[in-house]
């Protein structure tokens, strides 16, 4: 509600204009009844005379006027509140979207992309639906409830007294059925996150899940989830009865104690027939809102459940931030130093232990070594993904923890071994390296990285979307397309990460050469398994045991005899085939 109400601060003219708008149109809406009651006691009494017509046609006129007013403040609610949800919609999902990708590398690993799409639609969601239950449901009720009691007690002590503790009983039921309720509210919610979840995994493995047979368990693993999820709604929905079967008596208990006091009245000649039809009026108007008031706090409570998931994340601090002092990197020749750096992605699990390595300016090295080494984490400290626990990584002397992420990212290029892509275009994706390249430099970036060749093929050239991920590419042509968009982007750092292990051989052996002209003048750190690729490196750093085991030249390593680079050569060479 806190995240709500500060959003809506910005909106606090529309806002005052919906409640205003539906305050009054409420209590218009609960002064017409003592109109009818008016029209009832003159068209009853006989000592009027021949003025009763003109009498009875000045009330209608005046209840015209009243039920006009009354509309002509709802079509101003209605429209303002038009207005104010589809901006504060429009904000909601903003900030989500803003807070969201400044979350960690890590978060995302520990999310699935389906619960989060989920708890982002499901904030903004409820706040609409919040909204609409204030104005259109609680605030008129309880307009309504204040000036049907205040016109009781003028009318009897007894009858708004009656109101009243009916009243208090009621709102303290359902206070507490709803209360005891929103548990399962919030049960339910999580159940239905985790079958999305499930749904989208499952999905986004589809492949695997036919090629491994994998179809019967995951549908036994949906149906548990499901199933879970079929008894939370149940138990949920069940309590919803009780509640309802309890709102049910009460209101008997209400009509027959109101009418009944009326008849005694009428015995004494307090009441009038007008008065029976301004008690029935007012029990109409009272019973049908606070029947919707149970089911409005209901849903209130199950709207809230249903957003309290991405408030958790809103109110999660981001795991990697820029310091509020940060600076803004300048990389002149683009040296990378690790000093003494620790890291564990858990505790149990120390994967750097005092680790350094120098990158002299525009040197370009190679990082090998058994999977699980930390090869890849290197380079991702090195984008701040994960911040280290502890010593520093410099970049021409700048610790990367004192500069803005944005900074440091500007002055690199990043080819992973599994490239993602935008379901968008290939020229947008390619262009994603560098936002205000011209069309000759996307193509000029796209042949030098042999893209232009198959991209030339497809209908739509460039105009091709990829699909979700790219998956209407093959892994090779992912590969070049990032490697496109890194030629684009000639950040004085360059980081790749397996670049070529999707390419086939011909397609390797043509984008060496584009990877050479990449290169240039630049600071390279390449994580490579094929050693083949990375023969012509300034030096080759073996990683294992969370430190450095062996470094130098391709020739230099494979002079030692028992060296662990020349055995991954020898393997790879030709060992398998012995």
């Amino acid at each position: 509600m806190k995240i709500y109400w500060q959003h809506l601060l910005k909106y606090k003219w529309a806002g005052t204009v919906v409640l205003l708008s539906s305050v009054i149109a409420s209590a218009f809406d609960v002064i017409t009844p003592l109109y009818y009651k008016k029209f009832f006691d003159v068209l009853t009494s006989p000592a009027l005379g021949g003025d009763i017509f003109k009498i009875l046609v000045g009330i209608i006129i005046t209840i015209a006027g009243i039920n006009l007013t009354h509309w002509f403040f709802w079509r101003l609610q209605t429209f303002y509140t038009v207005h104010l949800e589809s901006r504060m919609l429009q904000n909601l999902a903003d900030t989500c979207f803003r807070y969201l990708h400044r979350h960690s590398y890590a978060f995302f690993n520990n999310n699935f992309v389906g619960s989060l799409v989920k708890r982002v639609n499901w904030f903004t969601r409820a706040f609409e639906g919040l909204v609409d239950r204030l104005v259109y449901n609680l605030l008129p009720l309880f307009v309504n409830i204040i000036v049907v009691i205040f016109v009781l007690f003028a009318k009897s002590r007894a009858l708004g007294l009656i109101m009243t503790a009916w009243l208090v009983v009621f709102f303290v039921i359902n206070w507490l059925l709803i209360k005891y309720k929103l548990r399962y509210d919030i049960a339910r919610s999580e159940a239905e996150s985790e079958t999305t979840a499930i749904l989208a995994d499952t999905i986004t493995n589809q492949s695997n899940v036919k090629l491994f047979v994998g179809y019967g368990r995951e549908v036994d693993y949906f149906w548990g989830a499901l199933d879970k999820l079929r008894k939370l709604r149940k138990f949920s929905w069940n309590l919803n009865n009780i509640v309802e079967a309890v709102q049910g008596f009460l209101f008997l208990c209400l009509e027959f104690a109101a009418f009944y006091y009326g008849i005694i009245l009428w015995q004494r000649g307090q009441f009038s027939v007008g008065d029976f039809v301004l008690l029935q009026s007012y029990a109409l108007i009272i019973l049908g809102k606070i029947w919707d008031f149970g089911k409005v706090m209901r849903h209130i409570y199950q709207e809230l459940a249903d957003a309290e998931e991405m408030t958790e994340i809103l109110n999660t601090p981001h795991g990697v931030t820029d310091k509020p002092a940060a600076g803004v990197l300048q990389v002149g020749e683009g040296a990378v130093v690790f000093d003494n750096v620790n890291f564990g992605y858990n505790q149990t699990r120390i994967l750097l232990n005092g680790f350094s390595l120098s990158i002299k300016p525009r040197e370009k090295v190679a990082l090998v070594g058994p999977s699980g080494a930390g090869k890849t984490t290197i380079t991702r400290l090195l984008l701040r993904l994960y911040d280290i626990n502890a010593g520093q990584i410099l970049v021409d002397g700048q610790n990367i923890a004192d500069v803005t992420l944005e900074s440091l990212w500007a002055a690199m290029s990043y080819v992973p071994q599994d490239p993602m892509l935008f379901h968008r275009t290939l020229m947008e994706n390619i262009r994603y390296g560098k936002f205000d390249a011209t069309d000759e430099e996307v193509y000029k970036a796209a042949k030098l990285a042999h893209c232009h060749e198959f991209i030339s093929e497809f209908s739509d050239g460039y105009g091709t979307f990829v699909g979700e991920r790219g998956v209407k590419l093959s892994g090779g042509e992912r590969q070049r397309v990032a490697i496109a968009r890194a030629i684009l982007r000639n950040a004085p750092i360059l980081i790749m990460d397996e670049a070529t292990s999707s390419l086939d051989s011909e397609s390797e052996h043509l984008i060496q050469d584009a990877l050479s002209n990449l290169m240039k003048n630049k600071t390279v750190i390449t994580v490579a398994h094929r050693l083949s690729t990375i023969m012509k490196m300034d030096r080759i750093i073996v990683i294992g045991e969370g430190g450095i085991i062996e470094e130098g030249t391709h020739a230099d390593l494979l002079k030692k005899d028992s060296g662990i680079y020349k055995k991954l050569w020898s393997i790879q060479a030709g060992g398998f085939l012995k």
